[in-house]
Order: C-alpha cells, then structure tokens, then sequence
C-alpha cells in the first residue's frame, strides 16, 4: 500500500491552502486535503472526460480512476507546475485509452493526434433560486442545446474548445494537457467556435456558463467513491 493509500482523518485545512501544500497533504493520506483538491478541481476534470467521451457516466468513472492515479502519484507533482493541469493531463489520458478501448474493434481517430501517455474549477455555482420558472427553462433548454452542439463538434475540436471557452484554460495550458502545438490549440478553438457561431448564433454566449453543469450531488458522488476505494485499497 502507498503512503497516499491512507487516508488519515486530519481536521482543519485552509480552504485556500496553496498547491505545493494541498499535493503535500494529500501525499500524506489527509482525508481534509484529498476532499478539498477534488472539490476544487471535480468540476474542471469532469468537463474534461465529458467532453472527450460524451458520456456522463463514462466521464464520472474516468475522472474517479485518474483521482486515484493522481493520488497514487502524487509523488511526482512538481510545485512549480499548477495541480490543475497536472491532473487535467492524467484526466486525458484516463478518457482516451476508454475511449481507445471502447474502439477497439472500430478506426479509432486520435483526438489530439500524437497524445502522448501521461483550472482550477470555480466553485462558484449560480443560484437559480433566485430565477423565475421561466428564466430557469430557458437557461435549462439553452444548456442542452449548448451540450449538443459541443457534442457534435469533431473530436479533435471538442477538448479544445472546453478547455479553453469553458474552463479558460490558457493556450499554453491547453497545448500542455493535449500535448499539442499552441498554434494547433488556436486553429482549433477559431474553428470550434466558427461552427458554433453557425448553429447557436447569439445562444452561445448566454449558454456557455451553464455547459454541462456540474451538480452537487455529482461532485459529492465522485469525492465519496474516490474515497471509498482508497478506504477499501
């Protein structure tokens, strides 16, 4: 069993304790420090997987095993590196080889081209009590063409441009996680929007918040089972 296999129920953690400290932590089996990266970083890895496999339920299994890679690893975090986009890339590549795996008797087309093996999410979510049943439809219907039409975007455009619109992932950070040129992650992200632009018009803008909105119950459900399989381990 590794050292980040046990998890030790520490109280208190600075909910703004920064990365080099939190990969720390959580290498020292600190339950606090393992909920808090997950609940800090759940939202921006979930978009990820989701916007590579399509899948809900695929994207919250991938996103569970690359935590328990990570944690595994987390060892190898350099601190002069952000933690988001060091699990970000181990996310990546947890959803291409399920993605690779689901095709295997298919031609698989690589979404990043010679991807090789290896945000911080906001916490902020809207409160859409304070909406009227009307504005809350209309948001909800808005979000699910904007889901759609994100997922019929070809796949080697689809990560571009979540990472980058959704997430605001800096070029330099997208071409990291993807492992391509930052020229490529710009051609990319001025299609992907081209071919929005054409179906959703002003839609867009007023969606894009709201893709793929991650629900507590989610993030709770991804920290939980994340935990339980290290317990278990």
């Amino acid at each position: 069993m590794t050292q980040a296999a046990r998890v030790t129920p520490i109280t208190g953690i600075d909910p703004k304790v920064n990365d080099a400290e939190l990969a720390s932590r959580v290498a020292a089996g600190e339950e606090p420090a393992l909920r808090l990266m997950m609940r800090r970083h759940n939202q921006t890895l979930f978009r990820t997987a989701r916007a590579i496999l399509r899948d809900d339920s695929e994207a919250e299994d991938a996103v569970q095993d690359a935590y328990l890679k990570a944690i595994r690893g987390i060892g190898d975090f350099r601190s002069d590196s952000k933690l988001s986009t060091w699990l970000v890339r181990i996310t990546v590549n947890e959803a291409l080889q399920r993605l690779r795996r689901s095709r295997r008797a298919a031609e698989v087309i690589p979404l990043a081209g010679d991807l090789s093996e290896g945000g911080e999410a906001q916490d902020n979510v809207m409160d859409e009590n304070a909406e009227t049943p009307e504005q809350q439809t209309m948001r909800a219907q808005s979000r699910r063409i904007m889901e759609a039409k994100i997922d019929a975007l070809p796949e080697s455009f689809r990560a571009v441009f979540v990472l980058r619109a959704i997430e605001e992932l800096s070029v330099e950070e997208t071409a990291s996680v993807l492992s391509i040129p930052e020229a490529t992650v710009r051609t990319r992200f001025f299609r992907a929007r081209s071919l929005l632009r054409e179906s959703l018009s002003r839609e867009m803008d007023m969606a894009m918040g709201d893709a793929f909105h991650f629900a507590g119950a989610r993030c709770e459900r991804i920290t939980e089972r994340v935990l339980a399989r290290l317990r278990a381990a």
